[in-house]
């Protein structure tokens, strides 16, 4: 009998354990943040300062590339004998939309790889002189510069760029090995829990702007923590596509402002959590709130509590959402 008993609270303790394992959320780690700029206020000479200024290297993933200005740059760098690689999307429409700009680098001398169909590479860096890396929400698409909300920052944390570093010489030599992690760093596929445990690590407030909103597991994170107290902002350009999902936000007390088809187009990627004026803990990234973005593309975004990007992001939605039409 005794022995039974035993066994019984060894398989309590056993079975506790593996509930608390299984529903334990992952760590929000940081990572220092030098600088940021807010789109379209901004502009991107700092990017072509940068890529103006390399001396070794210039290595860039993006989704789309249209700016002939910045190809133009590359081109001049990889002449003047700096190694310029480049890692293209070709899933869906890309290759297409890439295909005027990759024929242009690769006529001036610039490495061009292209990503597998079969997966989208969604990420959008840029890595110099393997000393600094540039990390936005945004593409290199000079259409879209003046009217579209986006961010970047400037990571030089030497553990950070290592890993990017990595990663990107491994995708653009089509090896595909799973993404080098450092603390601060968010990698798709997989960066699920990440996201959902900087949400849920939110104790007085969150302010969110994204492009989609159709991930279950970020809706269900939004409304839980509306639930516990919470006050939750998000902010989002209007599409019939998100209006059932942000009904449902609504329905739980998150506040839903969007934005109409005159003002700024939110292609931000953005959760700032319990931030103010003076602290808080922001996520900047390329992952949109879909099942395809989190477990599935290659994406990259930076979670960091440095004074400038939370500023940046907390006065930016916190604008945005006063301007929105307040859904009702």
């Amino acid at each position: 009998m005794k022995r039974a008993v035993v066994v019984l609270i060894v398989a309590l303790v056993a079975s506790t354990f593996m509930i608390i394992h299984v529903e334990a959320k992952s760590p929000v780690t940081v990572t220092p943040v030098s600088r940021v700029w807010t789109e379209p206020q901004a502009g991107f000479s700092f990017l072509r300062n940068a890529i103006n200024q390399a001396k070794r290297s210039i290595d860039i993933s993006i989704y789309e590339l249209s700016d002939t200005t910045t190809v133009n740059d590359l081109i001049a760098k990889a002449k003047g004998g700096v190694l310029v690689r480049v890692l293209l999307n070709s899933a869906y429409e890309s290759k297409v939309f890439n295909a005027p700009a990759a024929a242009m680098l690769q006529a001036g001398s610039v490495q061009v790889a292209w990503a597998p169909s079969s997966q989208i590479f969604h990420a959008k860096y840029v890595l110099v002189d393997d000393q600094a890396v540039y990390v936005g929400t945004g593409n290199l698409v000079a259409g879209y510069y003046s009217s579209t909300r986006d961010f970047w920052v400037e990571v030089t944390r030497h553990v950070d760029v290592a890993a990017i570093s990595s990663t990107f010489y491994a995708d653009f030599s089509h090896h595909y090995a799973a993404p080098r992690n450092a603390p601060g760093l968010v990698w798709s596929p997989g960066s699920t829990s990440a996201l959902v445990s900087l949400i849920d690590a939110a104790k007085t407030s969150l302010l969110v702007e994204n492009e989609e909103m159709k991930n279950t597991s970020i809706e269900r994170a939004l409304m839980s923590a509306a639930g516990r107290g919470v006050h939750v902002e998000v902010v989002m350009t209007y599409s019939a596509q998100w209006s059932a999902a942000l009904t449902r936000l609504e329905g739980a007390g998150v506040k839903v402002a969007t934005l109409g088809p005159t003002q700024v187009y939110v292609h931000a990627k953005v959760i700032c959590a319990d931030c103010t004026a003076t602290s808080g803990t922001v996520l900047i990234g390329s992952e949109n709130f879909s099942t395809s973005s989190l477990v599935y593309n290659r994406e990259l975004g930076v979670v960091t509590t440095s004074w400038a990007p939370v500023r940046a992001v907390e006065r930016t939605v916190n604008a945005d959402f006063a301007a929105a039409n307040v859904a009702s």
